[in-house]
């Protein structure tokens, strides 16, 4: 049946604006280390916890934000993510402590959380077919290419205006996005049940993830045979043991297993993860040539230009092979190109000149992988999925997306902390980037394995058939 309402590009801009806060903003923190930790006296572990902890509550939150985005309304939850994102905002601007920043990065976590799945759940709800693929290339282009431009513009502003000024940008754009979605209609889906949330599962989840996070980020402080290391090993199987035995009791599941039952669905948000976790060791860079080669943030977010070019552009090129050969070719193009890219950056053997020109082609690779992944997998993953879970569906995957983000930068970062204590800079660095191919090799072979030719293309054959028998 013909949808009474479709989408506007009013509503787009709104959608992307709301998404760029996150990635855009929240996510300079990556770039800005140094100035940060010059300002505040904080330490690195500190700073790296701070940045990691936006994406794993972010990731935390994102599936249950995705259902109640189901039940309560997908416009509801992007303001009350855009609010979130006002207060984080606001909380680091004032910070002049760890506290503070600490407590802002918790709170855009969570405005990640209610923003990233009810503004896919809105784009399914308001595009079709083709019109829908091109919305989710838009979205695409707040998300990853929100994530190109962080270093950039992040930098360009820490070194001219000062860091706290990229989140007085952040309380703006927030604000607009605001006013553009103020006409865009409620959408929820019809509910065949009233059962109560899962509060339960979200508990254990929460712990669960708190749990690893730590684990990963300061076991080498700890001991990796510490007691307290040794117990929250023990936290995290047992945890995660009580978990699923809890799970397959509910009937209001807090994770919906059963949509990882349509394999194209597990490749997408199983390789999300992973090509995330890659993006995640680009910190390590970034913290390299600011420290070790004397780089500002600025010149850093120069870098980075090419990137961010090659994600635009190859957005809607990946939209278009969507279309031509479907899912799979540009998902295993992109699952290649960037690990490659990235492990570039990891020559820190090479003088400067060449280094940077290293650097910069590395970064450009990654971005073109980036940028030809991002729209196939979106699309993958919500295309099949009923109407009345796609908040669900679409808070699983981009839950992929923040923990995948979150545990890139944990463990790239805590071997770059690990090897720096010893005095060798660049060994660190090659280091903590090079963990990303223990990432890429998995992906590739999920997407090869779960990911047929036929998906998006036979999505978009169908539209095309069911448009020509509505005329």
């Amino acid at each position: 049946m013909e949808k009474s309402v479709r989408g506007s590009n009013k509503m787009i801009i709104g959608i992307v604006l709301a998404v760029l806060t996150f990635w855009l903003f929240a996510q300079s923190m990556v770039n800005i280390i140094p100035a940060i930790q010059a300002d505040l006296g904080i330490s690195l572990g500190t700073l790296n916890i701070a940045i990691s902890l936006t994406s794993l509550f972010s990731g935390m939150f994102i599936v249950a934000a995705g259902g109640i985005s189901d039940k309560a309304g997908r416009k509801r939850l992007t303001y009350l993510g855009l609010v979130l994102s006002i207060i984080g905002s606001l909380c680091l601007v004032l910070a002049q402590n760890a506290t503070l920043l600490i407590t802002g990065r918790i709170i855009q976590g969570i405005s990640a959380a209610c923003i990233m799945p009810s503004t896919i759940a809105l784009v399914k709800a308001n595009f079709e077919g083709e019109d829908r693929q091109r919305a989710l290339s838009y979205w695409s282009f707040g998300s990853w290419g929100g994530a190109g431009c962080c270093a950039l513009i992040g930098g360009a502003i820490a070194t001219y205006m000062g860091w706290r000024w990229i989140f007085v940008l952040s309380i703006v754009i927030s604000l607009v996005a605001m006013y553009l979605l103020k006409d865009t209609p409620e959408s929820k889906a019809e509910q065949s049940n009233t059962s109560k949330f899962n509060f339960t599962g979200l508990f254990i989840f929460i712990i669960i993830m708190l749990a690893l996070n730590l684990v990963v980020t300061r076991g080498h402080e700890f001991g990796w045979t510490s007691p307290l290391t040794v117990a929250l090993m023990n936290v995290i199987i047992i945890g995660s043991a009580i978990f699923f035995m809890v799970e397959i009791k509910k009937s209001n599941k807090f994770i919906e297993f059963s949509l990882f039952k349509t394999k194209a669905y597990t490749g997408a948000v199983t390789s999300n993860f992973l090509q995330n976790a890659i993006a995640g060791t680009v910190v390590v860079a970034n913290t390299y040539v600011q420290v070790a080669r004397g780089f500002t943030a600025f010149q850093t977010g120069l870098l980075t230009i090419g990137n961010l070019v090659a994600v635009l552009v190859m957005i809607r090129v990946g939209e278009k092979m969507l279309q031509k050969v479907g899912a799979r070719k540009p998902m295993i193009a992109a699952s290649i190109i960037t690990p490659l890219g990235i492990s570039l950056t990891a020559l820190t053997f090479l003088p400067d000149l060449a280094y940077v020109i290293t650097v910069f082609i590395g970064f450009m690779f990654s971005g073109i992988g980036l940028g030809l992944y991002a729209t196939p997998s979106t699309d993958t993953a919500v295309v099949n999925i009923p109407e009345n879970k796609v908040g669900v569906a679409s808070g699983i995957y981009k839950m992929s997306s923040s923990l995948g983000f979150s545990f890139g930068i944990a463990i790239s970062t805590a071997v770059y902390g690990a090897i720096v204590a010893t005095g060798n800079t660049e060994l660190a660095a090659s280091a903590g980037i090079m963990v990303n191919l223990a990432f890429a090799i998995p992906s590739l072979i999920f997407i090869m394995l779960t990911i047929s030719d036929n998906e998006g293309k036979k999505v978009l054959d169908l539209s095309s058939t069911t448009l020509k028998k509505s005329i």
